[in-house]
């Protein structure tokens, strides 16, 4: 793409030497002999850069450089002057200019900053679109009454810096929700650091969170921030909160009330500006009587409770969330779109679901990558429930027996290869793999016990 550059100049020797080295280079230039000139210029062409004089007749370029923030507010100008002082370049700095070079003009320096500063807006252009398809990737898909619910929760409790619990079965949801009140956030430009609590070794969790201070234990050769650290000024998510031990859900209860922690080995306190949300499987009110969980972290947490809605409950979202993942893996993977059918879709609303939103993306992706045509019609949606598809066939005819032991069967059977496929692929290591499946870790081992599944490779 051939960029376009203004240089906005009162002096006709330097718009002729500017155009003619960057011509040489490959620029389009436009030229403007006052700052009245090279306002209505730019509304009109839209440049990619301006080289901006700072002494000129009428208006000057710090005013020129004021009234194009105010109606350009995105456009990068680099200022010129041939009687340039510090406090000149403070001014123009503060207004918004990109650099300042000084007269007379070595074309080389020119053609540095030039170039730096197209490329930094290349950057930014390519983050904007990563920040928005980042935010597709974690909207909330449907159009059901629980989605309705859950979103208008969202818009309430996203302004706010209060704390989030969220409950759900695996693969509901329960990431998405909290990615979605951290992006419509006042802290959506700071981080959101997820912590996977399951995944983490009991002995690690603390020194994981908060960090620990060198010599703290055996192999603390170093002083090491936690992900405390990292999410101060934005949101901090923690998965599977329930699998944490009693003495960390303590410092996180202190945290929350006092909004400082400790380094593991540390005395010194360190303040940090945080929202916690977290998530959970299990009940914590049965987890609290059975003394497994701290009573006042479950209150400070359950300022706002969401409920992660399972795929049973919202069927009629399955046309919505398939065409969503249907985007998400040509965009991944690239080549000619696949379209769903709707007596395809009907099939598929006819399951249910027990794996959730992950089961469904898996199984459609692995129509994508089997099914021959562009469209996927009836006969490319595998044999989910073990039993041909009818029409009369419903999520709740599952539960007769020998069709909930055939279901059993063949998803275990997928689930073995799944789970040896993925193994191999990360080296055999589980917490990786545990990760990048998003199943906690302790599930995976069991699984991979109760499969029989050889990992000593």
């Amino acid at each position: 793409m051939t960029h376009t550059i203004l240089i906005i100049d009162d002096e006709k020797d330097i718009r002729t030497a500017l155009t003619g080295i960057l011509e040489d280079e490959g620029y389009q230039v436009l030229n403007a002999e006052s700052g009245a000139e090279g306002i209505d210029t730019a509304r009109q062409e839209l440049p990619d850069l301006i080289l901006l004089d700072i002494w000129m007749p009428g208006m000057d370029g710090l005013e020129t450089l004021a009234q194009l923030k105010a109606h350009l507010p995105q456009i990068t100008v680099i200022m010129i002057s041939g009687h340039g002082t510090i406090e000149t370049a403070v001014r123009a700095t503060k207004l918004g200019a990109f650099d300042f070079i000084e007269k007379p003009l070595s074309l080389e320096k020119v053609l540095i900053s030039v170039a730096n500063a197209l490329q930094l807006q290349e950057l930014k252009v390519e983050n904007a679109e990563l920040k928005r398809s980042v935010s597709a990737d974690f909207e909330l898909i449907g159009d059901s009454p629980e989605i309705a619910t859950i979103r208008e929760q969202i818009r309430r409790i996203a302004p706010t810096s209060a704390s989030v619990l969220i409950n759900g079965e695996n693969g509901s949801g329960k990431e998405l929700i909290a990615c979605s009140i951290h992006c419509l956030s006042p802290r959506r430009e700071r981080p959101l650091i997820t912590v996977h609590c399951s995944a983490i070794p009991e002995e690690l969790i603390e020194s994981e969170l908060f960090g620990h201070e060198k010599g703290a234990f055996i192999g603390a050769i170093s002083h090491k921030k936690g992900r405390f650290d990292q999410a101060d000024g934005g949101t901090l998510f923690l998965d599977e909160i329930s699998e944490l031990p009693l003495s960390a859900q303590v410092k996180i209860l202190h945290f929350i009330q006092e909004g400082n922690f400790e380094r593991v080995g540390g005395i010194r306190r360190f303040n940090a500006d945080i929202r916690i949300i977290a998530a959970t499987t299990r009940s914590l009110e049965q987890d609290i009587a059975a003394g497994k969980f701290n009573a006042d972290l479950y209150y400070q947490l359950n300022t706002m409770l969401f409920r992660a809605p399972p795929l049973r409950e919202r069927l009629e979202d399955i046309g919505p969330l398939v065409q969503h993942f249907v985007v998400q893996f040509f965009r991944r993977e690239g080549g000619e779109t696949k379209a769903f059918l709707p007596e395809a879709l009907d099939r598929l609303q006819k399951y249910s679901w027990p794996g959730n939103l992950r089961e469904l993306k898996n199984v459609v992706e692995r129509i994508l990558i089997v099914a021959p045509g562009r469209v996927i019609s009836a006969e490319d949606i595998p044999n989910l429930s073990g039993e041909a598809f009818t029409g009369t066939v419903h999520a709740t005819s599952l539960e007769v027996p020998h069709v909930r032991s055939a279901l059993r069967d063949a998803r275990e059977d997928f689930e073995r290869e799944f789970i040896i496929q993925k193994l191999e692929e990360n080296d055999w290591n589980i917490s990786r793999t545990a990760e990048l499946i998003e199943l906690e870790r302790s599930n995976l081992h069991r699984k991979i016990k109760s499969y029989g599944i050889d990992v000593r490779r």
